[in-house]
């Protein structure tokens, strides 16, 4: 459960679906959007695991597809969550694009935003079988969606 290195193409697609839409958001933020008041331990948590989810994407190739087994229905469902990430962020980017948008919830999964793309990661080490990349997520978890849970609060957005 500790992984093999190699180059992961699943995992540089994941990233590719992660940051795509995220390059795109800085030019299209909402407005009265302003990370000033983060947590800085949330921060700290935040940073750290996108640094080690990143790393460990690319260098296991655990991830990548090897024929059909039981586990790839993790992958599957690691998939679907990454799939209902880039609709949740089609439906921003063709909204108001206002605070409610962006820390809403969909279909059924609140703060999505930020929730769907680290349980998709998530997911992705269990496939994998790599404890490095499911322990970064959780890392990653806790300051993102943390972060998001501070930031919803601090505007005030009902759901």
């Amino acid at each position: 459960m500790t992984g093999h290195f190699g180059f992961s193409y699943v995992g540089f697609i994941f990233l590719l679906l992660l940051f795509i839409p995220n390059f795109i958001w800085a030019g299209k933020k909402p407005q009265g959007y302003t990370s000033e008041n983060e947590n800085k331990i949330l921060q700290a948590f935040e940073r750290m695991g996108q640094i080690l989810t990143t790393i460990c994407v690319l260098v296991f190739d655990d991830f990548n597809l090897h024929g059909w087994s039981d586990w790839i229905w993790w992958f599957i469902a690691s998939f679907v969550l990454m799939a209902m990430y880039e609709l949740w962020w089609i439906r921003y980017f063709r909204s108001e694009q206002k605070l409610s948008d962006f820390y809403s919830d969909f279909l059924g999964i609140p703060l999505a935003g930020a929730t769907l793309p680290v349980i998709s990661f998530f997911l992705l080490g269990i496939y994998g079988k790599v404890i490095w990349l499911i322990a970064a997520t959780v890392i990653l978890g806790i300051g993102h969606i943390g972060i998001h849970i501070q930031h919803r609060k601090e505007f005030k957005i009902t759901k």
